[in-house]
């Protein structure tokens, strides 16, 4: 290595994998259905819902894919597609990374982990609509320390010659990387570790998602060829990668999925969890090829019609089911069984679900004779959004607004000096003056202290100007007021849900506290309208149901039995989290945090004031499309249709 004129130099020694331990070998099987439930059960395969759900994946209304999709959000994305974000206007430009890499593989032979890494992670782009020709690659490196041993420096030396190798032989740039040569703690080595980062950029237009759609649709394989050495044929893979692209361009391809080492098993349910179907595999697949290590392979799933428009080298291993079940030979596994064998492993460490089971409820749909109607009529509202440190929805909220056609202030309250909160209060003030609608937003105000969600941000509208300015907006200007997420958590405790107005909170007040699973929780959740009383829902259909995402830690609505009561009784329910068939239910599954009479929206009595958890502003083209289900509210084009 010459470095700034420093020469130094050592000796390496590239050791020759063991062919004995070849990991490309096939094992035989002899129980299908045992090692099918094995595989499902591996650490390196088991579902990781419970830890993903911890971290914001809605944020920024950008994410294309949702970490988990289908109707179930069950099926795993094995890629990051996201909308480039703009401040203004529209774009439909998407950003895509994935990842590649196998430590067993990378600790029999260091030059293959980092050829298939590379590999694995171009093939993800492509499963997910990427052209794999602008894809560019960053590298991250963990091996032991380097001591005077020769053949430890031939470890990074192998990996460092492999990815350098696929880079040459798809034509193909790194841009960047990390390199780290401590992965040594006493006598504990890392696996020797090269994970392949693909990152590139498409068309929304161009996006599909890996959940599989329709019982009938044929299941094929494409598959990678290798050289004697185990080496991918660079050519006949960028044929390959080629073929896929095309085919889902063309639409003959809607659903993908990338192989690994544990081969089609993994792949095929994973599909098959987002919409709970089911595959049948045809018997001329072998069964020990079913648990191969099939690197950079790519099932692909394609309507029966579709088939002879493929292109290229493919094969026909089976197709998608309406039993729920995994289907091989004589071997048939329910999709309950494969799913509670997936979710096992890791479900005591990352919970999905705090109490299981949960009944479903019989509360009634609230149904007004008449509305709340505006007096003082404007054709264009202004809409005020406070700002305080941690908050992070400002700027999802405020395209919503402008969207739905209103013009938008927005304020940081600034809190380092006594004098930056006096001019924070003085510029609140006026801007409340000057608007007829106030929303407050979601995040983590003051990062949720002291003392619990959105007490900051409490206690500075109860400074006396900004009071004032509120209740004129709602008493004299006949405004309106919205609180999502952290936002509901702020109406919760200034009053102005459900009572109306700011006042002190009593001991038996409605309020927000800790989900129940005891933890942050992110995913869509499905709400159900079931009041019109609000003008906030007069665009939304009483009956019908939504999807939102949910992105919170303390979510969990609770009253006493004489408040729910009245809160139901008077319509000020406004919104309840359901299953998929519209129930209001206590299953966590659906009711995520817990909430008493599943309730996941309140009003004030008139309706004018709504607080709610589940984020309505983080919605737009192209977000979230492997969830199913309609994302439109419509609650902010109701709240400038009432002005109207």
């Amino acid at each position: 290595l010459d470095t700034n004129g420093a020469h130094q130099e050592t000796d390496v020694v590239v050791e020759m994998p063991s062919e004995k331990d070849n990991l490309f070998n096939a094992k035989p099987v002899t129980d299908v259905k045992a090692e099918w439930l094995k595989t499902l059960s591996d650490l390196n395969v088991c579902s990781q819902k419970g830890l993903v759900e911890m971290f914001d994946s809605s944020i920024g209304a950008g994410s294309v894919y949702m970490p988990y999709g289908g109707k179930y959000q069950l099926t795993e994305v094995q890629t990051m597609v996201a909308k480039l974000p703009v401040l203004k206007g529209k774009t439909d430009m998407v950003t895509m990374m994935s990842y590649g890499f196998d430590p067993y593989l990378s600790s029999w032979s260091a030059y293959h982990g980092a050829i298939y890494a590379v590999v694995e992670s171009m093939a993800k782009i492509v499963c997910a609509g990427g052209d794999y020709r602008k894809i560019r690659f960053t590298f991250q490196e963990y091996f032991r320390r380097m001591t005077e041993d020769k053949t430890r420096w031939g470890e990074p030396m192998k990996a460092l010659l492999g990815a350098f190798e696929a880079q040459m032989g798809f034509g193909l740039p790194s841009i960047g990387g990390k390199d780290s040569m401590s992965g040594t703690f006493n006598d504990l080595d890392v696996p020797n570790t090269l994970v392949s980062f693909a990152v590139d950029t498409a068309s929304e237009k161009d996006v599909i998602t890996p959940e599989l759609k329709k019982a009938g649709n044929v299941l094929v394989l494409f598959e990678i060829k290798r050289d004697k050495f185990d080496i991918p044929v660079y050519a006949q893979v960028m044929e390959m990668f080629t073929n896929v692209a095309d085919a889902i361009a063309k639409h003959n391809i809607v659903s993908a999925y990338t192989l690994n080492a544990k081969g089609i098993v993994p792949a095929v349910s994973k599909m098959a969890f987002g919409n709970m179907l089911g595959v049948t595999i045809n018997e001329d697949v072998d069964a020990a090829e079913l648990f191969a290590p099939k690197y950079g392979c790519i099932v692909a799933e394609v309507p029966a019609d579709k088939v002879s428009a493929l292109t290229g080298d493919y094969r026909v291993i089976g197709f998608v089911n309406d039993k729920a079940a995994f289907e091989y030979g004589n071997v048939s596994i329910d999709i309950k069984t494969a799913l509670d064998t997936w979710k096992k492993p890791l479900e005591k460490v990352f919970p999905t679900i705090a109490v299981k089971g949960g009944e479903k409820l019989d509360t009634p749909v609230y149904n007004a004779k008449e509305i709340y109607i505006c007096k003082n009529k404007i054709a264009k509202p202004t809409v005020f959004i406070p700002v305080f440190p941690g908050t992070n929805c400002e700027y999802d909220s405020t395209k919503a607004f402008e969207r739905a056609g209103a013009d938008v202030i927005t304020k940081v309250f600034r809190n380092l000096t006594a004098d930056d909160i006096r001019e924070s209060v003085e510029e609140f003030e006026k801007s409340i003056n000057k608007a007829q609608i106030i929303m407050f937003p979601g995040g983590f105000s003051a990062g949720d202290e002291p003392d619990g969600s959105a007490k900051f941000f409490a206690t500075a509208f109860r400074n006396a100007r900004i009071k004032e300015a509120v209740e004129k907006l709602l008493n004299e200007r006949d405004g309106l007021a919205l609180g999502i997420c952290n936002g509901f958590q702020a109406l919760i405790k200034l009053g102005l849900v459900p009572y109306g107005k700011i006042t002190e909170q009593s001991a038996d007040s409605p309020t927000l506290t800790m989900n129940t699973i005891g933890r942050h929780i992110s995913k869509m959740v499905y709400t159900k309208v079931v009041s019109n009383k609000s003008p906030w829902l007069a665009k939304a259909t009483l009956g019908g149901t939504y999807c939102s995402p949910a992105s919170h830690g303390e979510g969990r609505f609770v009253a006493n039995k004489e408040w729910l009561d009245k809160l139901f009784a008077e319509g000020m329910v406004a919104t309840q989290y359901v299953d998929l068939d519209g129930n209001p239910t206590m299953d966590e599954e659906w009711n995520v945090n817990g909430s008493y009479c599943s309730i996941e929206g309140i009003t004030s009595p008139d309706g004018r004031i709504f607080g709610k958890m589940a984020h309505a502003e983080r919605r737009g083209d192209s977000v979230a499309i492997n969830i199913y289900g309609d994302q439109d509210l419509k609650i902010f084009e109701s709240g400038v249709e009432y002005f109207k």
